[in-house]
């Protein structure tokens, strides 16, 4: 079996987190596992002193995955199993995943964010698995931090869930639980795909199937 695991930049704030992610992550029993990391707040950050600073959006994606790349590093350094290198492209990650069981990247391309790196590389090494690791458990009718009455979904179609992430805002260092682009690319590939609650502890849990109350199921 091969899975993708995207990632998002909250991991990357404290030393014992990284370390428990690792964890989670060599224990994931799959012939390869590739990991896309994203660059959470130091990311947007960053991003906004450039905008204020009167950096085009392209531009501010270049620095997202400057951070991206670098979150990759950090991860890489307390893995085992994971090839030293972060590719800049798929056909680098496919190849560097002859070499190791893990390989770790971030962003690949402009008005590319995690998710699409992520859905676009699963798509691309024709995983059997996409898992999208969020900061919160599952898709959602709608924000639940904006508002408590949004209805969360266990299980979804891929159309389904394109329709109601259309609305999201597509700009570089965006925070919505998954992008447009890469619901589309889940939709048109068909890729099984499980949107969770990022706790290291949750990665075992869906790969077995067991979303209750943690996560939502796309196929």
């Amino acid at each position: 079996m091969k899975i993708v695991l995207s990632l998002g930049g909250s991991v990357f704030g404290d030393v014992d987190r990284i370390k428990k992610f690792a964890e989670a992550i060599e224990e994931i029993n799959c012939e390869k596992l590739f990991v896309v990391v994203g660059g959470g707040k130091t990311a947007r950050e960053y991003i906004n002193k450039a905008r204020k600073l009167g950096a085009d959006e392209t531009f501010c994606d270049y620095i997202g995955i400057g951070v991206t790349r670098l979150n990759a590093m950090l991860l890489i350094s307390t893995l085992k199993d994971a090839v030293k290198k972060v590719p800049k492209d798929f056909v680098e990650a496919y190849e560097l995943s002859k070499m190791s069981r893990i390989v770790v990247m971030g962003g690949t391309f402009p008005g590319h964010t995690t998710d699409a790196t992520a859905a676009l590389l699963a798509e691309f090494v024709g995983a059997d698995l996409l898992l999208n690791a969020t900061s919160v458990n599952g898709v959602y009718s709608e924000d639940p931090r904006k508002n408590k009455n949004a209805k969360r979904f266990e299980r979804l179609k891929a159309n389904e869930l394109v329709e109601i992430v259309r609305r999201g805002e597509i700009r570089a260092g965006s925070s919505n639980v998954i992008d447009l682009l890469a619901a589309k690319i889940i939709e048109r590939s068909k890729i099984k795909t499980i949107i969770f609650l990022g706790e290291p502890e949750n990665i075992k849990k869906v790969i077995e199937g067991d979303v209750s109350g943690i996560g939502t199921v796309i196929e």
